[in-house]
């Protein structure tokens, strides 16, 4: 699908809306994560070198009354931004009115403007939620005020918003450019490489607690995969469809006949895990043992045990492409991280390899190991790069391309 990307736009003297995704979490006011905020940076520097007016739109959590308002403004973004770009960066605490068209149109080349949440649009008016249901009279009254827009916002590509597809459709009916920003142009670039034409052998490892929620992606990936490696509390509804005693493991009964479908299809395609670091209960404080196989009826399985880890990291040696998306166990306490550890250390240490990691937990691995940079790609996207593995059409995608 081609696209323009943001050096193929005259932004001199331009007025350029950029989509970026500044959705980082933020209590009384203090940012607890930044990484979002620094994958933008290239491509607003650019625009910056380049001369354009740069106006940033994001949205931050989900609005859903005026009480959400403060502990949900972009302003601490703003002060953020500046620090790391060493310059100020003009914050209006409105999207909509006189207020910021008059902030618009004082910008001089080089200048940034951040406008409030997005999602302050989802309520008190007729439309109802205008950001997230894609009003198209506010994606046109964005795009007024611009000359370009570039989207570098992959984390809600998988929405078509108003800030995104709303403000893409208006600009392209005015003949006006739509590009895709550096960051956007490397998740397509690296996840697109890796669906479409992966380089073998390719190795997809797959966690978290649900199967439902990676059932494309598993269906998707069997015939692209060499191996795909399965940890986290969905591993337990696919060793329960194989007939083995799971305990009191965290599991979806009514997913079990689709596993055995999938692992009738992937044949020994599918690895999963052969020993477990259970508990009695899923606390921290429990005491834990490693148990083969069968997990006792008063037990749970919380993390992959060292056989495990072992046959997973022996299935990576030699892997030419890696996609790796959830914990192997309950990685938020840390007697149950080890198996997610492990992995971010294989991947850290795999030579000649595209490597490529998405999800919260994944991503939160790899920068607690310092291994980030040993990383070809660490997706921004939860969701977004979800979708992306599962050969999805993203409308945020989509709505730049040149069709």
């Amino acid at each position: 699908m081609a696209k323009l990307t943001v050096k193929d736009v005259n932004l001199k003297d331009k007025k350029v809306l950029m989509r970026v995704d500044f959705n980082v979490p933020i209590k009384g006011g203090v940012i607890g994560n930044d990484n979002r905020i620094v994958a933008a940076l290239p491509t607003i520097k650019y625009v910056m070198e380049q001369g354009g007016k740069l106006i940033l739109l994001s949205h931050l959590g989900r609005i859903k009354s005026d009480d959400d308002k403060k502990e949900l403004t972009l302003a601490p973004v703003a002060k953020r931004l500046s620090e790391l770009l060493e310059k100020p960066v003009k914050f209006v605490p409105v999207n909509e009115g006189k207020e910021l068209e008059d902030a618009v149109n004082e910008l001089k080349d080089g200048d940034v403007l951040l406008m409030e949440n997005t999602r302050f649009q989802d309520i008190d008016n007729d439309f109802g939620k205008r950001e997230s249901k894609n009003d198209p009279k506010l994606g046109e009254y964005w795009a007024s005020l611009g000359d370009v827009f570039v989207n570098d916002a992959f984390g809600t590509a998988h929405r078509a918003h108003a800030s995104n597809v709303g403000i893409a459709e208006a600009m392209k009916k005015d003949g006006k450019p739509v590009a895709a920003g550096f960051l956007m142009e490397k998740e397509i670039k690296f996840l697109g490489d890796a669906v479409d034409n992966p380089v073998h052998p390719f190795v997809t490892i797959l966690g978290g607690a649900k199967v439902s929620d990676k059932i494309d992606v598993i269906t998707n990936l069997i015939p692209k995969s060499d191996y795909i490696l399965i940890g986290g509390g969905m591993a337990y509804t696919f060793l329960a469809a194989q007939g083995k005693k799971i305990g009191k493991s965290l599991f979806e009964a009514d997913k079990v006949e689709l596993a055995k479908e999938l692992l009738a299809k992937a044949g020994d395609k599918i690895v999963l895990p052969v020993d477990h670091v259970v508990a009695p209960e899923f606390s921290n404080d429990a005491p834990t043992s490693v148990v083969e196989d069968d997990i006792p009826d008063d037990q749970m399985g919380l993390d992959i045990g060292p056989k495990s880890i072992k046959l997973f990291v022996s299935k990576l040696q030699g892997a030419k492409t890696v996609v790796w998306n959830g914990p192997m166990g309950a990685f938020e306490m840390s007697h149950f991280a080890e198996g997610t550890l492990e992995i971010g250390r294989a991947l850290g240490d795999l030579q000649g390899a595209t490597t490529i990691v998405g999800g919260g937990d994944s991503t939160a691995a790899a920068f607690q190991l310092g291994i980030a940079d040993k990383i070809t790609h660490i997706s921004t996207g939860g969701g977004a790069s979800l979708e992306y593995l599962e050969g999805k059409t993203l409308p945020g995608i989509a709505a730049i391309s040149d069709k």
